[in-house]
């Protein structure tokens, strides 16, 4: 039960906490290295395991599974999940939460859109009413235990952003995230309503946010920053060059350089993940955490 603990004092510390969107396992083991946060992007993942857009085909025992071998491959970072609008029914998205507090993950997203749902950096969104999501959202908290709960709109009417980001602000979510927001100048709105509550802020190539640099974000008042697709659109580009290449080149493998990827270069990643490579947890931090639920229990 310490990843959502774990993961909510990385967002109380200064700066902004990163978390790179990945999509699969090998593109987790390639972000793993870097960052020691990883979001379980909804975009990222409909095109990975689907082969669909992110418009509502994700099953949720499909995302479980998936977030239970990143769990046991990184036992170390944090994992952050996007779970769309809780699969659409409130006691369906309360049954997915407990199942991923369960396996281990550190936090998710709930969105207020409803069916037929839309990435957020898009056009045709449509969402709830806002007394509908927040008794989703209000079920979602009473049934975490730990897990971190960014609650998200998807507003995109500039006096219901502000009307909703400060209603999400007054729940007992952790972060707040308005998707697709335009300019840094509605930065700085949102900032102003939702008060000490912290921000997220999502970037993806492409969309409808400007870019920003964790500096930047930092000084507008961001607590934490997800990258959606980086990974996503990075293997699209050099899997489209890759083939291409070969294809002109007859089929002849090129040859291996200094900075080529090749079998013994993979199996060194992937062997990274295998269980027996993982850093052993002291006792005595297990001993604090079990410490300190006891004492909550007697409070």
């Amino acid at each position: 039960m310490y990843n959502g603990r774990q993961f909510r004092a990385a967002i109380g510390r200064t700066g902004v906490t990163p978390l790179i969107g990945v999509f699969d396992m090998f593109s987790a083991s390639v972000a793993a290295k870097h960052y020691d946060g990883l979001f379980v992007s909804g975009f990222g993942f409909a095109a990975s395991y689907y082969g669909l857009p992110d418009i509502g085909y994700i099953a949720w025992p499909d995302m479980v599974n998936f977030v239970s071998r990143l769990r046991l491959a990184f036992p170390e970072h944090h994992l952050l999940v996007d779970i769309d609008d809780g699969y659409v029914d409130p006691e369906v998205a309360c049954h997915v939460v407990e199942q991923l507090e369960a396996i281990g993950a550190s936090g998710v997203i709930l969105e207020d859109q409803k069916r037929p749902r839309r990435c957020g950096h898009v056009d045709g969104k449509q969402i709830l009413p806002l007394e509908e999501y927040l008794e989703k959202l209000n079920l979602v908290l009473d049934t975490r235990r730990d897990l971190v709960v960014v609650a998200r709109t998807d507003a995109t009417e500039e006096s219901e952003i502000l009307r909703r980001a400060e209603a999400l602000a007054d729940t007992r979510a952790d972060v707040v995230l308005v998707d697709g927001v335009r300019s840094v100048d509605w930065i700085r709105k949102v900032r102003a309503v939702i008060g000490d509550k912290p921000l997220l802020f999502n970037q993806i190539a492409g969309g409808k946010s400007p870019r920003l640099s964790l500096r930047e974000l930092e000084d507008l008042g961001a607590d934490v920053a997800i990258y959606s697709t980086p990974c996503l659109f990075a293997a699209q580009s050099a899997m489209d060059e890759a083939i291409a290449t070969l294809k002109r080149d007859g089929g002849r493998l090129p040859e291996m350089g200094p900075d080529s990827i090749g079998v013994p270069q993979a199996l060194e990643l992937l062997e990274q993940n295998m269980s027996r490579f993982h850093p052993k947890r002291p006792a005595n931090i297990e001993r604090s955490f079990e410490e300190e639920a006891v004492t909550v229990s007697v409070n």
